[in-house]
């Protein structure tokens, strides 16, 4: 089963870099001159600032939450293990521009929920600026039961690619399904549950300026993304006492504190600095409809933008099922060296310029001016087949784009999943060069 959607079972706000308003409790939200003294049912208010405060108004992102305990009610922090995650600076390994791809990684045989699950593959950025990325894969096979977690390094965008998510959150519970997409700021607690059995996929974690919309320039006011198609939970709350755990990823190292409260107890919020789910199905694809290729940033779902104008810290990029009608053209995508490093990965089906050996679950990684594009089998079917109009169905890729160059981790140069024979895949492309008979 490729896609494990199922209808939702929570409650969400649509829209995306809106001010949003939610609460659990009709009344809990201050009204007018309300002030937070006179906050009803006895809760306490609480603000949530992913900007400095004097960012521009379009820019400034914060939350009042309206909660029952205030967050600074737990134990002192104690540094726990960081297991196979890791951070900036990325010096484990040299950064190479030998072409990298991966099988999808095992689950392990011990039970690991979502954040002791994860594995860093690559990054790039340096604690000395608000810049860069770190790849990560989680193999989780159980929930976050007793435990509890926030990122203080930056914003979690997750791509599930096998089994169902419920992400649990301050602002309310977020259903995440393989063709889904997630977005956590930094800072917003949260527990991740399984749905239906172990779950694999990808996370990006964006050290840089949160995600945005791309601009859409000559495409004009619609297309790629809506923002109406973005999703915020709707505030849910638990009044719950006991003895949790509370992990804080802060400096590229994981604390832990004791709680003696379940933290997702706000009962309502307001605000534009929340987290959100898209499904991937509403991107409204651009494509041509005459012939040649136009580049893959049309596919672009999400961008954090770099202090560089038009060059992006980080891209979400997919490539979803769509008709393919381009006449007298090469339709895979051709070879390529590019400025910018790109990490794809597979959620289900047959990526069209690698038919073999890019499997759901498995990645590449093409850093800057490293050359990459179709295999040799698919360059020869390709080369010869008929360009009737196509309907390419059977596919959901995606690319993490940046602007600076990814290196990756021990582990990821070191496990058995990594493909020592990608190269492989190239060689024997022939040459074709033919100089005219002259008559």
């Amino acid at each position: 089963m490729t896609n494990c959607k199922v209808q939702s079972k929570h409650k969400y706000l649509s829209g995306f870099g809106n001010h949003m308003v939610s609460e659990a409790l009709e009344g809990a939200l201050p009204q007018g001159q309300n002030s937070p003294q006179a906050v009803n049912y006895g809760l306490y208010a609480e603000q949530l600032s992913g900007s400095s405060f004097v960012m521009p108004r379009h820019e400034n992102l914060r939350s009042w939450l309206y909660r029952i305990r205030p967050s600074v009610l737990h134990g002192g922090f104690k540094r726990i293990d960081n297991g196979l995650l890791r951070h900036r600076p990325f010096v484990e390994e040299e950064a190479t521009p030998e072409q990298l791809r991966w099988d999808a990684i095992d689950f392990s045989e011990r039970k690991e929920d979502f954040i002791e699950s994860l594995k860093t593959i690559a990054g790039n950025g340096d604690h000395g600026s608000c810049r860069g990325a770190a790849i990560h894969i989680y193999t989780a096979n159980k929930s976050m039961e007793d435990s509890f977690f926030y990122n203080s390094d930056g914003d979690f965008l997750v791509v599930p690619e096998k089994n169902n998510l419920v992400i649990d959150t301050e602002f309310g519970a977020i259903d995440l399904a393989p063709g889904e997409i997630a977005v956590l700021p930094r800072g917003i607690k949260m527990q991740v549950r399984l749905e239906d059995g172990p779950a694999r996929g990808y996370v990006l974690e964006n050290y840089g300026a949160p995600f945005r919309l791309p601009g859409l320039g000559p495409i004009g006011a619609n297309g790629l993304a809506n923002p109406r198609d973005f999703l915020a939970p709707a505030a849910s709350y638990t009044n719950q006492e006991g003895n949790f755990r509370l992990i804080n990823k802060f400096s590229g190292n994981l604390f832990e504190a004791e709680l003696k409260h379940n933290p997702l107890d706000v009962v309502a919020w307001h605000g534009n600095y929340f987290p959100y789910k898209y499904d991937l199905s509403l991107f409204n694809v651009i494509n041509t409809v005459s012939y040649d290729h136009p580049d893959p940033s049309i596919f672009t779902v999400l961008t954090s933008p770099s202090e560089i104008p038009g060059t992006a810290n980080i891209d979400f990029v997919i490539f979803p099922p769509r008709w393919m009608v381009a006449e007298k053209t090469f339709r895979p995508p051709y070879y390529h060296r590019n400025v910018m490093s790109e990490y794809m990965g597979l959620i289900h089906g047959v990526y069209d310029a690698k038919e073999q050996g890019f499997v759901p679950g498995g990645a590449s990684l093409h850093n800057c001016m490293t050359a990459h594009g179709p295999d040799r089998d698919t360059f020869n079917k390709a080369s010869t087949c008929d360009l009737g109009p196509v309907y390419q169905g059977n596919t959901l890729a995606f690319m993490f784009e940046s602007s600076l160059v990814f290196t990756p981790t021990s582990f990821a140069m070191s496990t058995k999943h990594r493909q020592a024979d990608y190269l492989n895949c190239w060689q024997g492309l022939p040459v074709n060069f033919k100089l005219p008979t002259r008559s």
